[in-house]
């Protein structure tokens, strides 16, 4: 074993020409034994090896080698038999390929095996028997068995041994195959009377180290005489046979001759080959036809030697090779084995980028194997031969995946043969997508229409745009794009969706403010980097009939008048003026029409529809009035129409003076009296709702009260209590939430309002004094009962001025008074029968009417009293006094009725209430407007 071993390194050899590699190595080495370092032999990192997910390929051979791709070595994966491997045939290797991936790179690998002393030779047979004849003359030869011995060189057959060798010697002859025939040569005359039969060993010796041999027994029988041997007529004969031929199919004639007679020149052949597979091939015949006896292939043997026999029967031999030489027909297809290929390559890969490498082989000879091999010619691929029986598909233009997504390569080869043989293959490539298009819309710019004053929000259009590009780089987003419309960002105009592409307004837009803007919008896909396109939008507002006509002229004062003269000789078709109006809006809405709507007198004047020129229809005549009062209205042609009225004062008349007299108090005369309609259905309308909500309010108080009457309080005078606006019952613990007080002034003269805002927690009472004419005053008491909220409060007696006399208090004229008492302090009255319940409203109606009727039209001056606190501990005494529902104000009688029915409450009452004497409340003052209105009726 140290030998093999120390023989091994010995004949280690490594070579690297042109890339390719090669090993020597023995036989018979153990599994997993090192053959080379393929990485640091190739020049490349173990990591590579990894990377390129490195493998041997092999064809269709079996794989005795294995790479370890993790330290870069080659292993040995099978034990390799020489023999098995090769045979005979030198020297003895083996070929395969190490593929790497990314980028694809091929490496020849060649791994020579070389030869060990591990076969002995062999006989085929053990023993062979001869019958010589005792006449065989000195040099008589006799073939002899070859051993074979399957190794070859030094450890093949070398020698042969013979013993004992007192009659017989060896003699051997080299072949032109490297093998020897064996010849037993007589070298002494044989004795058959002395020795009949003769046993010899035949040593087959190799020259391996150690050395190895075998034997072969030979038993001779000595005969009679027969002295003439057969003698072939050629020592080679030459034949050739086609390929695949059937079988008997004669390949030769062997003839040999023996000049003997009778029996012992009766010549028989046989095949001389100890090899099975020849005597499996090939069939001699008796009279030497030598036929074929099974199947031939070149692809395993190109030729094949025959030795052939003569024996007669006195067993005298003579032997002769017949060289067969088999002949080629193109009877095997192109094998084509993908060695390593791409399932996806990018659309952006550059030409010729290797997409997949192959090897072709047709075992044929010449023509018949050599191959070609194409691709279709209408797809972006090529093949090219990188070196023997190898093939690189490379791409020889740009690729787009948007044109072809996935390609079938087919790659067709075939022999030059007749008739030629081809095979194919399919390779499937799938192109992945980059991001090489832009997003592009469908229009090159849009124009949308919006009708004005659009709801905010609103979706106006949509934009589209595509990408030709799969998956995430396809995917779309919209954009608005910065600018500016009217020095305001356009952000402020319009909304773009980012996934849909549609157009919100932002904003109500105005077609009188903006007719049109301009924006840009950027489809962007969703690549990396991304591609972007943009597009120009176009907006057009529509108009809207959402203005009326505007008049020029005239011009419409409100302090002066303006008239227009006609002189009393005007002719028919005179042109007293013209109305001039615009409309903003645009388009039909802003046609305008002119039509005369109200005239003092019709057939006088007409205006012209689409001028509005104002013309008289008639001749003028004396009795025309002077002061003529034209209402024209101007009409827009929208749906629906807008219109705008004017009015034209004209004057019929000759003289400035003339015209100055009549129409002195023209101006100030209808002013006044608008604003005393006015004031006049206002007042009615005031009394009619106090009216209603008084008769609400007491028949609902009176119905609570009745229910109540049985278990509270009696009286003869109707009770008809209010409580003001916000008040409500706390239990007597609680106060009520700060109120604001308002003072309205209206003045008849300029039909505008000034409000006042006062001060919360104010008391304010309105006292309506049927004598006055002027306005109302405004009483505030100095001092009220609630100013202080923390001190304990209690119930005074009302003021002598809310009592009633018994002469004008409501009910019947028989009902029994008896002395007024003070508030308070005095039984409540018995509860009022139906009647007196009628009068009482009757009466408290007419107290309104009375305090209203004194509104006149000066300054209104309202306040409202509110107090911030208000505690319930004791009830007051509402008996004398009468509210107004809806309203604070409190009717009283006037200042002498006052005083009188103080003054009797006070003797009437017993014993007399203790109650301070309250200062009389100052009166309101009274505002410009109403001073200046007062002073106006006094002129009046």
């Amino acid at each position: 074993m140290r030998r093999q071993v120390l023989l091994f390194f010995s004949v280690l050899c490594l070579s690297s020409v042109l890339g390719q590699v090669s090993y020597s190595i023995p036989e018979e080495m153990a599994k997993g034994s090192l053959v080379g370092n393929i990485a640091q032999d190739l020049g490349l990192d173990v990591k590579r090896l990894q990377a390129g997910k490195a493998r041997i390929h092999t064809g269709d051979s079996a794989e005795y080698i294995q790479l370890n791709k993790e330290k870069g070595l080659l292993i040995i994966k099978e034990r390799i038999d020489r023999e098995a491997l090769c045979g005979q045939t030198t020297p003895c290797a083996l070929h395969f390929q190490i593929a790497l991936e990314n980028p694809i790179e091929i490496f020849p690998i060649t791994v020579e095996i070389t030869d060990i002393n591990d076969n002995a030779p062999v006989f085929e047979k053990g023993e062979r028997r001869f019958e010589i004849s005792e006449s065989a003359v000195i040099g008589s030869k006799f073939m002899l068995e070859k051993a074979i011995d399957p190794d070859i060189g030094l450890n093949g057959l070398q020698s042969y041994t013979l013993k004992p060798n007192d009659h017989f010697m060896l003699k051997l002859h080299s072949q032109s195959d490297g093998g020897k025939k064996v010849e037993m040569v007589l070298q002494k005359p044989l004795d058959r009377e002395k020795q009949e039969f003769a046993s010899l060993l035949l040593t087959a010796i190799d020259g391996g180290e150690p050395q190895r041999s075998g034997t072969m027994q030979i038993h001779i029988t000595v005969l009679d005489v027969n002295d003439n041997a057969p003698v072939f007529t050629q020592n080679i004969y030459k034949a050739s046979v086609k390929e695949n031929s059937p079988t008997g199919t004669l390949i030769t004639k062997v003839s040999a001759s023996d000049v003997d007679k009778g029996s012992n020149g009766e010549v028989s052949y046989v095949i001389g080959n100890s090899i099975s597979s020849i005597s499996k091939l090939f069939h001699v015949t008796e009279d030497g036809h030598l036929i074929l006896n099974g199947p031939i292939d070149y692809e395993k043997a190109k030729k094949h030697e025959i030795d052939i026999e003569a024996v007669d029967r006195g067993g005298l031999s003579d032997s002769s090779k017949v060289v067969i030489d088999v002949g080629d027909i193109n009877d095997n297809i192109p094998v084509i084995n993908m060695i390593s290929s791409s399932n996806s390559i990018g659309e952006d890969s550059r030409p010729n980028t290797v997409v997949a490498a192959m090897s072709v082989n047709d075992p044929d000879s010449e023509e018949n194997g050599k191959v070609r091999c194409k691709i279709d010619r209408n797809i972006p691929f090529t093949i090219a031969p990188t070196s023997s029986n190898f093939y690189s598909i490379v791409t020889d233009s740009d690729l787009d995946r948007e044109t072809a997504s996935e390609y079938n390569i087919t790659v067709t080869c075939s022999d030059e043969g007749v008739p030629s043989l081809s095979s194919s293959v399919t390779l499937t490539l799938q192109i992945s997508d980059v991001n090489d298009n832009a997003p592009v819309f469908e229009r090159s710019s849009y124009e949308a229409y919006i009708v004005e004053n659009n709801t905010p929000g609103l979706s106006i259009f949509t934009v589209k745009a595509r990408d030709a590009d799969w998956n995430q780089n396809a995917r779309v987003s919209y954009i608005l794009e910065d600018s500016s419309v009217n020095g305001v960002p356009v952000s402020s105009y319009v909304s773009v969706s980012a996934d849909s592409g549609v157009i919100h307004a932002v904003r109500s837009f105005d077609y009188e403010q903006i007719k049109d803007f301009h924006f840009r919008v950027k489809a962007q896909d969703g690549g990396s980097p991304p591609l972007s396109s943009n597009v120009t939008v176009k907006v057009m507002i529509q108009d809207q009939n959402d203005n009326p006509p505007q008049v020029l002229y005239p011009v419409q004062t409100g302090g002066s008048l303006v008239a227009e003269m006609v002189p009393r000789s005007a002719d028919v078709g005179y042109l007293v003026t013209k109305v001039v109006a615009v409309d903003v809006d645009s388009g039909q809405n802003a046609w305008l029409s002119y039509k005369l709507q109200k005239a003092t007198d019709r057939a006088l004047f007409e205006v012209g529809l689409q001028n509005g020129e104002i013309r008289t229809i008639r001749q003028v005549t004396d009795k025309d009035a002077v002061k003529q009062r034209l209402t024209v209205i101007v009409e827009d042609n929208g749906q629906p129409s807008r219109s705008a009225t004017v009015i034209v004062n004209v004057a019929v008349a000759d003289s400035f003076p003339e015209v100055l007299s009549e129409f002195t108090d023209f101006t100030q005369d209808k002013e006044y009296n608008d604003n005393l309609t006015f004031y006049l259905v206002l007042a009615l309308a005031v009394v009619s709702f106090l009216f209603i909500t008084c008769l609400v309010v007491i028949i609902s108080v009176k119905i609570y009260r009745w229910r109540q009457s049985r278990v509270m309080y009696h009286s003869n005078l109707p009770v008809i209590p209010y409580y003001p606006p916000r008040y409500s019952d706390t239990l007597g613990t609680g106060t009520l939430q700060h109120v604001y007080n308002y003072e309205v002034c209206r003045t008849t003269d300029s039909r505008k309002s000034d409000c006042k805002f006062g001060i919360a927690g104010s008391q304010n009472v309105l006292i309506m004094d049927p004598s006055s004419t002027g306005t109302m005053q405004r009483i505030q008491s100095e001092k009220s009962i609630l100013d202080e909220p923390d001190s304990p409060l209690e119930q005074k007696p009302p003021n002598n001025d809310w009592r009633f006399t018994q002469g004008p208090r409501p009910g019947p004229s028989g009902a029994t008074g008896g002395p007024e008492v003070a508030m308070g302090t005095g039984p409540w009255p018995q509860p009022p029968t139906e009647a007196e319940q009628l009068q009482a409203l009757m009466a408290a109606a007419n107290e309104v009417s009375e305090a209203t009727a004194t509104l006149g039209p000066g300054t209104m001056g309202l306040s409202t009293r509110y107090s911030p606190q208000f505690t319930l501990q004791h009830v007051p005494d509402y008996r004398q006094n009468v509210y107004i529902p809806g309203s604070t104000a409190t009717l009283t009688s006037n200042p002498q009725q006052q005083q009188a029915t103080a003054q009797q409450a006070a003797q009437q009452a017993l014993p007399p209430p203790q109650v301070s004497a309250q200062p009389e409340p100052p009166k309101a003052a009274q505002t410009p407007a109403s001073k200046k209105k007062s002073t106006k009726k006094e002129k009046k």
